[in-house]
């Protein structure tokens, strides 16, 4: 039988089958995805197979292939990889100038994520009942930025309910995630689209302190136009992982725009002459922050580095 994850506890799975029957769920023995070394085998979004055990509770048998999933590296464990959520159409990561301010370093980060494995992702400020004018000029100096970078932004306020229906109108029929820093207001934009939901919205920050056993995990929801959202605890940090060296470049459109113009086929953006790259840097043509995040990912990446899989 076929069933979607909804929830994970760790041990324990919330499943939904296309008959929308809630089993409450286990792996049955040890599922291992080849290659990969995963905190978690079975992620929020997955397609299972199970075998009901009675009315409310099954085995997970097999894990069906994803056609996309957000990772990130485990919290203290350089070596070991958590799957935030799979199966992913489209994420929103939500951002802040103030309370808590988002850097553009986690931005990018998250936005090299989801580019690596195909998944849009629109920019949504939030917290504009808070800006003031210097706050709004950043917030347009941003979307300026990420904006010609080729992502969609928008500017709301969850709080007041602000700007909230373009949301609506993607989030339609959409299995959706949404993702950002504790504090950011996840949980206050999606109890504003979804009222009866009524999720807590008190500071989750400590999910990320403690290192394995308290690292992210996520929850989706069904909405009532259709569709579902996958509601992530906030991301304190987020650590790019099976990106390769080679391929960082592809993930920042406005640098991948460029790569032609450079006079080496194979030219990095570091320090090669004639890089078409550096110059738009230098005459002002390229966000600074932008390429600041592009070279500080690739000193942290390296040629060792494993090719993303699925």
């Amino acid at each position: 039988m076929l069933a979607r994850v909804l929830k994970s506890t760790g041990s324990w799975y919330e499943v939904e089958t296309e008959d929308a029957i809630i089993y409450q769920a286990r792996i049955r023995g040890k599922i291992r995805l080849s290659g990969h070394k995963h905190t978690n085998p079975v992620a929020v979004g997955d397609w299972v197979q199970i075998d009901p055990i009675n009315d409310t509770e099954a085995q997970i048998t097999a894990i069906e292939p994803r056609s996309n999933y957000i990772i990130r590296r485990a919290v203290n464990l350089s070596k070991q990889t958590h799957i935030i959520a799979s199966n992913i159409d489209m994420a929103y990561l939500l951002v802040a100038i103030r309370q808590p301010r988002s850097s553009t370093g986690f931005i990018d980060r998250f936005l090299v994520t989801a580019g690596a494995y195909d998944i849009p992702v629109t920019l949504v400020f939030n917290k504009i009942d808070l800006h003031t004018a210097e706050d709004n000029d950043e917030m347009e100096y941003l979307q300026h930025v990420y904006t010609q970078a080729g992502y969609p932004t928008m500017a709301i306020s969850s709080i007041e309910g602000t700007n909230l229906q373009p949301i609506i109108d993607q989030l339609k029929d959409k299995v959706s995630l949404i993702a950002g820093h504790s504090g950011v207001g996840k949980s206050t934009l999606i109890n504003q689209l979804f009222p009866g939901l009524d999720l807590k919205t008190k500071n989750i920050s400590d999910f990320n302190r403690k290192g394995q056993h308290t690292t992210t995990h996520a929850q989706m929801y069904k909405w009532p136009f259709g569709g579902y959202i996958i509601d992530t605890p906030g991301i304190k940090e987020f650590g790019l992982v099976e990106i390769d060296r080679d391929e960082l470049q592809d993930y920042f459109p406005e640098i991948f725009a460029l790569k032609s113009e450079c006079k080496f086929y194979n030219c990095q953006h570091i320090q090669e002459p004639q890089c078409a790259v550096l110059k738009a840097v230098e005459e002002g043509e390229l966000a600074p922050d932008r390429y600041q995040s592009y070279h500080t990912f690739y000193q942290e990446t390296d040629e060792s580095s494993h090719t993303k899989g699925k």
